[in-house]
């Protein structure tokens, strides 16, 4: 979600992902999928380079994988061989 201003003052969230329309009269018009309308104080450029960086975040944290180490070293110190088996 992307942090926005209202033309009051108030902050607002806005899921980015349910932008339809944005619109750049003297004010900007956000218009969502299911009909809502804000009027914010950014300019369309400037939610434009909020909703990449957002975006990028995303794909930012989704590369890193936490976890990956903690599992690979688990495995690793549960690995046993195998023993040769006796021939008869």
């Amino acid at each position: 979600m992307i942090k926005l201003t209202r033309l009051d003052g108030s902050i607002l969230f806005v899921n980015d992902d349910q932008i339809e329309l944005v619109e750049e009269t003297p004010d900007t018009h956000i218009t969502l999928v299911n009909g809502n309308r804000y009027l914010v104080q950014e300019s369309a450029a400037v939610l434009i380079e909020r909703i990449i960086s957002f975006k990028a975040k995303i794909v930012v944290r989704a590369g890193q994988k936490p976890g990956k180490k903690y599992f690979r070293k688990r495995l690793q110190d549960s690995f046993k061989p195998f023993s040769k088996l006796k021939q008869g």
